[in-house]
Order: C-alpha cells, then structure tokens, then sequence
C-alpha cells in the first residue's frame, strides 16, 4: 500500500488513471473509501485522480497527540501544508480541487493560500458559516454516541477507520477538525478563492441548511452553484451519478 512520510506521520494515498490531476479530499467521518462510486467515472473521463486519508483518518497514522491536534487552531493550517507537502512529494504541478463537507474547508483554504497551484474546486456539503459555535452545532445534530449508532453504521465507520473507529465517532461528535470549536465563517476567505468554483449543495442535509450555499456562491469572484434535489447530506453517496455530471459538466465548462 501507498504511504509518503509527512510531518512524521505516514499518510496513505491511492493514485488512479492519468492527464489533469483531480485531488479528492474526504469529509470529517471518512477516509478514501468514500470516493468508490466518485473516482471511477472521472479516470474512465480520462483525469488522474488522487486521493489521500488525512492524518488520523483511515489508514494514515495518527500521532500520540491526535486528540489535541484534533481540537487545536493548528489543524487547518497543518491539514493544508499537508496536501502541500503530498503535492511535492508527488510531483503534482496545477490540480483541481474536489471536496466534501470538511474536505471542502482543506481545499477552500488550500486555495487561496496557493492560488496559482489550483485550475478548479469543487466543495460539496461545505458549511459556509456557523449561527452558533461549532460545540453547540454538534451537540444539537450528533446525539448518538458510536455504541448508539445503526449496525450498518457501525460497520462503515470500523471499514474506514478500523479499532479506531468508536473513539475517532465520539470525538468528531463532540467537536474539533476543519470546523473548529468556537464560530466557524469562510466569509472573509471566499474572495481570495480566484479560480473556478463550484458549490454543489444537497437540498435535504440533516446538518447545513440550503442557504449555506447561498452565502458560500456570493463570496466567491467565479463561483457557481448547483442545488441537488431530493438530496442528503453525503451527497456522493446519495447522488453519485448527479455529482459526476455537475462536476464533470463544470470542467468541461473551464475547458478541463
């Protein structure tokens, strides 16, 4: 299996197809396997994809200090000199941008920090802002803790992230990650996000209401939006073929 050697931690990476590079970041609950019914369809569209668990996510090491790291006002910058740094690594010149829900915050900061590394970014189920702070958030919408969660949940998330599984639930529930503990506001970032932009929004998320999307598409110089109906939260899973046409429809429109 495919590690790289980042900031001490050994992260795992999964490579496929060749041309323009598309680089897919998880959400908060996942790991690479999310990406089974997304990545497929693009290399087959004739696109390199590459795709990577984030420290502490699937198979990539954690880190004795996880639990702060998790928690801290670190984790996005060093979540951003991360994918910089597998960038390198990997010998990626420009790529595009594909994220989900907190996947969407890694690469919304990525892009604005590296401008001229980014051609396109997509983010889907993406919070723009917070009305309260994130620990408050948390608590309203995750009120099951991972002994309290459906079999076949169960069973996803011990897939993704093995014997990590039950502690890495409770905490993400409690708080932490790309979206912080405190106020979380993407706002005043937008407008440094130059390239194309694509906000893809599900309709019916149990946890970001529509008009996130909203927000997040008037921020941004070049965005555009696209609503899927009928749609939950993990819009990848509930509407694979939907996401491939938006997005592969947006490259096509910047002539990728």
């Amino acid at each position: 299996m495919p590690f790289e050697q980042i900031n001490g931690m050994k992260i795992y990476y999964e490579i496929y197809g060749s041309g323009d590079t598309i680089v897919l970041l998880h959400h908060g609950f996942g790991c690479t396997k999310i990406w089974k019914d997304i990545y497929p369809p693009l290399v087959e569209k004739g696109y390199r994809v590459v795709m990577y668990d984030r420290r502490g996510y699937g198979q990539s090491e954690k880190g004795a200090d996880f639990e702060e790291f998790y928690i801290s006002d670190t984790f996005r910058s060093e979540s951003v000199k991360e994918l910089a740094m597998l960038k390198e690594l990997l010998d990626i010149d420009s790529f595009h941008i594909i994220g989900q829900c907190e996947g969407g915050v890694v690469g919304i900061d990525y892009a604005a920090m590296y401008p001229h590394h980014i051609s396109t970014i997509v983010v889907s189920s993406t919070q723009c802002y917070s009305k309260m702070t994130m620990r408050e958030l948390n608590s309203l919408k995750f009120t099951n803790l991972f002994q309290d969660l459906e079999p076949e949940i169960k069973k996803k998330l011990v897939d993704w992230h093995g014997e990590n599984a039950e502690a890495f639930f409770n905490q993400f529930c409690k708080y932490g990650g790309a979206y912080g503990t405190g106020f979380f506001d993407l706002r005043n970032l937008l407008p440094s996000v130059t390239c194309p932009a694509l906000v893809l929004y599900p309709d019916r998320s149990f946890l970001f209401d529509v008009e996130q999307a909203v927000a997040f598409y008037r921020c941004l110089p070049n965005g555009e939006l696209a609503i899927l109906p009928n749609c939950g939260h993990n819009t990848y899973e509930h509407q694979p073929k939907e996401y491939i046409s938006c997005v592969l429809n947006f490259l096509k429109r910047h002539n990728f």
